[in-house]
């Protein structure tokens, strides 16, 4: 597997405990926002990382195992569909990263978010864009995050497989949203999200 070279990238820390973080499901309909932190080991590189929507769904599994066993810590936290919906998808996104880094062991002392805001946590660190692709830890990170999230559409869709949610991974596709007009949401789904307010009332008839 080809080493991935990432871009440069000026971090105001140096030491061991540096946590990658990133999301999972901001945009999809239905289901939880996933986020995952990881602090990579030095001494045991990981080949390969990258930005999960680039690789393979084969090879994000094969990577999610080599970061669960090589990483120093890692943690995978989520913020329901329920809190969604109370909180807006911007700050259950941010509430799904506090809880997967203060889930570490050993605890992180710097942050490196994926995207251009922090999440409120205490810890220092900063907001890198399209992080995902600029440094190892946030890489991991989306990698642990995509797979987790993506193996819980696959329960709903195993539970409810008229919607379709193993291809589609509950976005807004032309066949999910055909679903839902047909069948109506489920309780998995993002009522504070439009297309699925909208079939909320027209079901309601």
């Amino acid at each position: 597997m080809a080493e991935t070279t990432f871009e440069p990238l000026v971090i105001a820390y140096d030491g061991l405990h540096l946590a990658g973080v990133d999301e999972v499901g901001r945009g999809p309909l239905v289901g939880s926002v996933v986020a995952a932190a990881v602090i990579l080991d030095p001494a045991q590189p990981i080949e390969g990382l990258t930005d999960s929507k680039k690789l393979s769904a084969r090879r994000r599994e094969m990577l999610d195992g080599l970061i669960r066993q090589r990483a120093l810590a890692f943690a995978v936290a989520e913020a329901s569909a329920t809190e969604v919906d109370a909180l807006n998808i911007y700050h259950a996104t941010h509430l799904a990263m506090r809880r997967a880094i203060d889930a570490l062991t050993p605890a992180a002392e710097y942050l490196l978010v994926d995207g251009n805001r922090l999440p409120g946590h205490a810890l220092p660190g900063q907001a890198v864009v399209k992080g995902d692709a600029r440094h190892p830890a946030i890489a991991a990170a989306s990698i642990l995050a995509k797979v987790a999230r993506d193996a819980q559409m696959l329960a709903l869709d195993a539970a409810h497989p008229d919607y379709g949610f193993a291809r589609h991974k509950g976005y807004p596709t032309k066949e999910h949203l055909a679903a839902l007009e047909r069948f109506g949401p489920l309780a998995d789904h993002r009522r504070s999200f439009a297309p699925v307010k909208r079939t909320l009332v027209e079901h309601a008839f």
